[in-house]
């Protein structure tokens, strides 16, 4: 495994260009690749496609469920008791039903609500990776890409062979590179 710098390019034009720049840097064409990566969700690990067996959040979904159907048969009942004078005693049972129908669907919606993954997810475009030996040639690749505005710069460990990040995982977050 080796150290790996990657940026991301909006246009694959840009990558050309800056696979030019990073091989005037001296890095050997076998120390670089790049590729497409899709959007969120759309990495096709499943056969069904997708990234994931199950949404993100899906797991807190019943718990929101039961919490959701209650609080919303408690408020439907007493919604439905002052609707006793013309509805009758079926006033609260209807007010109850339909609050905890409503209710469950609320609540298994804000169980879902995402816990901040988002925001660590790497975003779609065109990546232009490079293997680097040493932190002298780290620092050369990131200067390179930030001067062609690569954007979400990331480090990483891996393995480039045969023009491929071998072992890329578009579902790890990317540890960005800070800009000093």
């Amino acid at each position: 495994m080796s150290n790996i710098i990657a940026g991301r390019f909006d246009q694959q034009s840009m990558v050309r260009e800056a696979m030019e720049q990073i091989l005037r840097a001296g890095f050997p064409e076998d120390h670089i690749s790049s590729f497409y990566v899709n959007p969120p969700g759309q990495h096709d690990l499943y056969a069904v496609g997708g990234d994931r067996d199950k949404s993100p959040g899906a797991e807190n979904s019943e718990r929101g469920i039961a919490v959701g159907a209650v609080a919303g048969g408690v408020v439907g009942a007493a919604m439905g008791l002052a609707t006793i004078p013309m509805l009758g005693p079926v006033g609260p049972v209807a007010g109850a039903l339909v609050g905890a129908h409503l209710g469950d669907l609320i609540g298994s919606l804000h169980g879902m609500q995402d816990d901040g993954d988002m925001a660590r997810l790497r975003h779609a475009g065109m990546v232009l990776v490079v293997s680097t030996d040493d932190m002298e040639q780290e620092e050369r690749a990131i200067d390179v890409l930030r001067t062609l505005h690569a954007q979400d710069i990331e480090r990483a460990q891996g393995t480039i062979a045969d023009g491929n990040w071998a072992d890329f995982d578009p579902l790890m977050p990317p540890t960005l590179v800070t800009t000093h």
